[in-house]
């Protein structure tokens, strides 16, 4: 069940910014920038901890998990470090991600290149 929980989390999340894109005049830049805000603003008020819960990968992935990883690790941070985690709680926690999006999206433009001759 957890995997049809993660598929329908992920959906909803896809299918309201597709909804968004369709029918605003939002740019797609802002649409992921209120996705990110969203999700540190669902992790403040206690919303998007229960739903990692409930759908794992669903709600993980996309990009309001990616606010809710800033989130958590900006609260983690300043819970051991102070307000100074406030500042490097949010690189810290994301840092390996973003290193590794980074990583395998030079390997792919890499590999392109070269097989594309």
């Amino acid at each position: 069940m957890q995997y049809i929980y993660a598929f329908i989390i992920g959906g909803i999340l896809c299918v309201i910014a597709q909804i968004l894109i369709d029918k605003t005049k939002l740019t797609p830049a802002r649409i992921l920038v209120a996705y990110v805000i969203s999700g540190v603003i669902l992790t403040a008020i206690g919303v998007y901890d229960p739903l990692i819960e409930f759908a794992g990968a669903g709600a993980s992935v996309p990009l309001t998990g990616f606010g809710y990883s800033l989130a958590k690790g900006i609260e983690e941070s300043v819970a051991s470090d102070g307000w100074l985690g406030a500042f490097t709680g949010g690189l810290t926690a994301c840092s390996a991600g973003i290193a590794a999006a980074i990583f395998f999206g030079v390997a792919m433009a890499l590999a392109r290149r070269a097989f594309s001759k």
